[in-house]
Protein backbone atom coordinates (compact mmCIF):
# COMPACT_ATOMS: atom_id res chain seq x y z
CA UNK A 1 0.00 0.00 0.00
CA UNK A 2 1.04 3.45 -0.78
CA UNK A 3 2.17 6.00 2.04
CA UNK A 4 0.68 8.67 2.05
CA UNK A 5 3.57 10.78 3.96
CA UNK A 6 5.99 9.30 1.90
CA UNK A 7 4.71 10.78 -1.63
CA UNK A 8 3.47 13.77 -0.32
CA UNK A 9 6.91 14.57 1.26
CA UNK A 10 5.63 17.26 3.58
CA UNK A 11 3.60 19.46 1.28
CA UNK A 12 0.22 20.01 2.33
CA UNK A 13 -3.04 17.88 0.45
CA UNK A 14 -4.58 21.04 -0.67
CA UNK A 15 -1.92 22.63 -2.30
CA UNK A 16 -0.35 19.30 -3.99
CA UNK A 17 -3.76 18.44 -5.30
CA UNK A 18 -4.64 21.84 -6.80
CA UNK A 19 -1.44 21.36 -8.64
CA UNK A 20 -2.19 18.79 -9.93
CA UNK A 21 -6.23 19.91 -11.34
CA UNK A 22 -4.19 22.65 -12.68
CA UNK A 23 -1.55 20.56 -14.52
CA UNK A 24 -3.98 17.70 -15.78
CA UNK A 25 -6.18 20.77 -17.31
CA UNK A 26 -3.42 22.30 -18.90
CA UNK A 27 -2.16 18.94 -20.42
CA UNK A 28 -5.73 17.80 -21.42
CA UNK A 29 -6.21 20.98 -23.47
CA UNK A 30 -3.03 20.67 -25.30
CA UNK A 31 -3.53 16.98 -25.92
CA UNK A 32 -7.34 15.71 -25.22
CA UNK A 33 -8.07 12.96 -22.72
CA UNK A 34 -7.15 10.34 -25.04
CA UNK A 35 -3.44 12.30 -25.93
CA UNK A 36 -2.51 13.21 -22.46
CA UNK A 37 -0.26 10.41 -20.28
CA UNK A 38 -0.41 10.91 -16.39
CA UNK A 39 3.64 10.90 -16.45
CA UNK A 40 3.30 14.26 -18.65
CA UNK A 41 0.64 15.93 -15.90
CA UNK A 42 3.02 14.56 -12.87
CA UNK A 43 6.04 16.23 -14.62
CA UNK A 44 3.88 19.57 -15.18
CA UNK A 45 2.59 19.29 -11.92
CA UNK A 46 5.88 18.93 -10.47
CA UNK A 47 4.77 15.58 -8.51
CA UNK A 48 5.43 12.16 -8.54
CA UNK A 49 3.39 9.71 -10.58
CA UNK A 50 2.71 7.97 -7.31
CA UNK A 51 1.39 10.80 -6.01
CA UNK A 52 -0.79 11.62 -8.92
CA UNK A 53 -2.63 8.22 -8.78
CA UNK A 54 -2.87 8.52 -4.95
CA UNK A 55 -5.39 11.54 -5.83
CA UNK A 56 -6.73 10.11 -8.78
CA UNK A 57 -6.37 6.29 -9.25
CA UNK A 58 -6.70 6.71 -12.99
CA UNK A 59 -6.94 8.94 -15.53
CA UNK A 60 -10.19 8.74 -16.51
CA UNK A 61 -10.42 9.75 -12.52
CA UNK A 62 -8.90 13.01 -13.09
CA UNK A 63 -10.56 13.65 -16.41
CA UNK A 64 -13.20 13.84 -14.68
CA UNK A 65 -12.22 15.72 -12.18
CA UNK A 66 -11.08 18.43 -14.50
CA UNK A 67 -14.52 18.61 -16.93
CA UNK A 68 -16.69 19.34 -13.28
CA UNK A 69 -14.08 22.22 -12.52
CA UNK A 70 -14.49 23.18 -16.20
CA UNK A 71 -18.41 22.88 -16.25
CA UNK A 72 -17.94 24.76 -12.96
CA UNK A 73 -16.39 27.66 -14.10
CA UNK A 74 -18.59 28.66 -17.23
CA UNK A 75 -22.16 27.24 -16.75
CA UNK A 76 -22.92 28.70 -12.79
CA UNK A 77 -21.98 32.30 -14.10
CA UNK A 78 -24.60 32.12 -17.12
CA UNK A 79 -27.57 30.35 -14.76
CA UNK A 80 -26.78 32.79 -12.03
CA UNK A 81 -27.37 35.64 -14.50
CA UNK A 82 -30.51 34.58 -16.62
CA UNK A 83 -32.36 33.14 -12.91
CA UNK A 84 -31.73 36.29 -11.63
CA UNK A 85 -34.37 39.30 -11.13
CA UNK A 86 -32.38 41.32 -13.88
CA UNK A 87 -34.83 42.74 -16.58
CA UNK A 88 -34.11 40.55 -19.92
CA UNK A 89 -32.91 42.76 -22.14
CA UNK A 90 -29.97 43.18 -19.05
CA UNK A 91 -29.31 39.81 -18.33
CA UNK A 92 -28.46 39.75 -22.21
CA UNK A 93 -25.63 42.35 -21.98
CA UNK A 94 -24.72 40.98 -18.75
CA UNK A 95 -24.26 37.39 -19.94
CA UNK A 96 -22.33 38.59 -23.11
CA UNK A 97 -19.93 40.92 -20.66
CA UNK A 98 -19.38 37.98 -18.52
CA UNK A 99 -18.75 35.74 -20.78
CA UNK A 100 -16.28 37.24 -23.10
CA UNK A 101 -14.81 38.19 -19.99
CA UNK A 102 -14.15 34.96 -18.63
CA UNK A 103 -13.46 32.85 -22.38
CA UNK A 104 -11.00 35.43 -23.43
CA UNK A 105 -9.24 34.40 -20.35
CA UNK A 106 -9.89 30.89 -20.99
CA UNK A 107 -10.00 30.85 -24.55
CA UNK A 108 -9.19 27.18 -24.73
CA UNK A 109 -11.32 26.44 -22.37
CA UNK A 110 -14.75 25.88 -24.66
CA UNK A 111 -13.21 23.62 -26.80
CA UNK A 112 -12.11 21.06 -24.47
CA UNK A 113 -15.24 21.77 -22.77
CA UNK A 114 -17.37 20.64 -26.07
CA UNK A 115 -14.90 17.68 -27.13
CA UNK A 116 -15.12 15.94 -23.72
CA UNK A 117 -18.74 16.60 -23.83
CA UNK A 118 -19.01 14.85 -27.12
CA UNK A 119 -16.92 11.74 -26.24
CA UNK A 120 -18.42 11.23 -22.70
CA UNK A 121 -21.75 12.45 -22.46
CA UNK A 122 -22.30 10.26 -19.62
CA UNK A 123 -20.78 13.12 -17.75
CA UNK A 124 -22.85 15.90 -18.02
CA UNK A 125 -25.67 13.52 -17.56
CA UNK A 126 -24.21 13.01 -13.84
CA UNK A 127 -23.30 16.11 -13.30
CA UNK A 128 -27.08 17.34 -14.16
CA UNK A 129 -28.57 15.09 -12.04
CA UNK A 130 -26.70 15.77 -9.01
CA UNK A 131 -27.12 19.52 -9.65
CA UNK A 132 -30.71 19.76 -11.17
CA UNK A 133 -32.16 21.57 -14.24
CA UNK A 134 -31.26 25.02 -15.39
CA UNK A 135 -32.81 27.21 -13.79
CA UNK A 136 -35.11 28.76 -16.77
CA UNK A 137 -38.54 29.40 -14.73
CA UNK A 138 -37.94 32.90 -14.30
CA UNK A 139 -36.15 33.91 -18.02
CA UNK A 140 -39.37 32.21 -19.31
CA UNK A 141 -41.62 34.15 -17.46
CA UNK A 142 -40.07 37.47 -18.70
CA UNK A 143 -39.94 35.89 -22.19
CA UNK A 144 -43.46 35.73 -21.98
CA UNK A 145 -44.39 38.71 -20.72
CA UNK A 146 -42.39 40.22 -23.51
CA UNK A 147 -44.54 38.33 -26.13
CA UNK A 148 -47.77 39.28 -24.61
CA UNK A 149 -46.63 42.85 -24.54
CA UNK A 150 -45.34 42.49 -28.45
CA UNK A 151 -42.24 43.79 -27.62
CA UNK A 152 -40.10 40.65 -28.31
CA UNK A 153 -40.98 37.17 -30.51
CA UNK A 154 -42.62 34.47 -28.09
CA UNK A 155 -39.91 32.26 -27.76
CA UNK A 156 -38.91 29.44 -25.74
CA UNK A 157 -36.35 29.58 -23.14
CA UNK A 158 -33.81 26.88 -24.28
CA UNK A 159 -33.73 28.77 -27.26
CA UNK A 160 -32.84 31.71 -26.26
CA UNK A 161 -30.05 30.21 -24.39
CA UNK A 162 -28.81 28.19 -26.97
CA UNK A 163 -28.95 31.17 -29.28
CA UNK A 164 -27.29 33.65 -26.82
CA UNK A 165 -24.73 31.11 -25.40
CA UNK A 166 -23.71 29.59 -28.98
CA UNK A 167 -22.87 32.89 -30.52
CA UNK A 168 -20.47 33.36 -27.31
CA UNK A 169 -18.79 30.15 -27.34
CA UNK A 170 -18.44 29.21 -31.11
CA UNK A 171 -15.29 32.35 -31.39
CA UNK A 172 -13.44 30.18 -28.97
CA UNK A 173 -14.20 26.68 -29.76
CA UNK A 174 -13.36 27.61 -33.71
CA UNK A 175 -10.46 29.51 -32.81
CA UNK A 176 -8.36 27.30 -34.86
CA UNK A 177 -10.31 27.43 -38.05
CA UNK A 178 -11.23 31.23 -37.45
CA UNK A 179 -7.18 31.96 -37.72
CA UNK A 180 -6.53 30.07 -40.50
CA UNK A 181 -9.97 31.45 -42.38
CA UNK A 182 -10.27 35.15 -41.22
CA UNK A 183 -6.13 36.08 -40.74
CA UNK A 184 -7.40 36.35 -37.07
CA UNK A 185 -4.14 34.83 -35.22
CA UNK A 186 -2.16 37.03 -32.32
CA UNK A 187 -3.48 39.96 -31.44
CA UNK A 188 -5.99 39.84 -34.13
CA UNK A 189 -8.31 37.38 -32.41
CA UNK A 190 -8.12 39.70 -29.28
CA UNK A 191 -9.07 42.37 -31.27
CA UNK A 192 -12.03 40.30 -33.01
CA UNK A 193 -13.46 39.32 -29.88
CA UNK A 194 -13.55 43.41 -28.54
CA UNK A 195 -15.39 44.33 -31.46
CA UNK A 196 -17.94 41.33 -30.61
CA UNK A 197 -18.18 42.49 -27.28
CA UNK A 198 -19.40 46.09 -28.73
CA UNK A 199 -21.89 44.65 -30.73
CA UNK A 200 -23.17 41.04 -30.06
CA UNK A 201 -25.99 42.09 -27.00
CA UNK A 202 -27.87 44.67 -29.27
CA UNK A 203 -27.73 41.55 -32.31
CA UNK A 204 -28.96 39.19 -30.45
CA UNK A 205 -31.73 41.57 -28.80
CA UNK A 206 -32.59 43.37 -32.17
CA UNK A 207 -33.23 39.48 -33.91
CA UNK A 208 -36.09 39.03 -30.75
CA UNK A 209 -37.48 42.13 -31.13
CA UNK A 210 -40.89 41.87 -33.82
Amino acid sequence: MVDKQEIVEGEADGAAEERILAAAHAVFLKRGTYGARMQEIADEAGVNKALLHYYFRSKERLAEAVFQHAIGQIMPRVFGIVGSDLALEAKVHAVVEAELEFFSAHPYLPGYVLAEANFNPERIQKMFARGGAPPLGKLQEQLDEAAATSTMRPMRAQQFLVNLVSLLVFPFAARPLLDVLLGTGGDGFRDFIEERRGYLAEFVLRGMRP
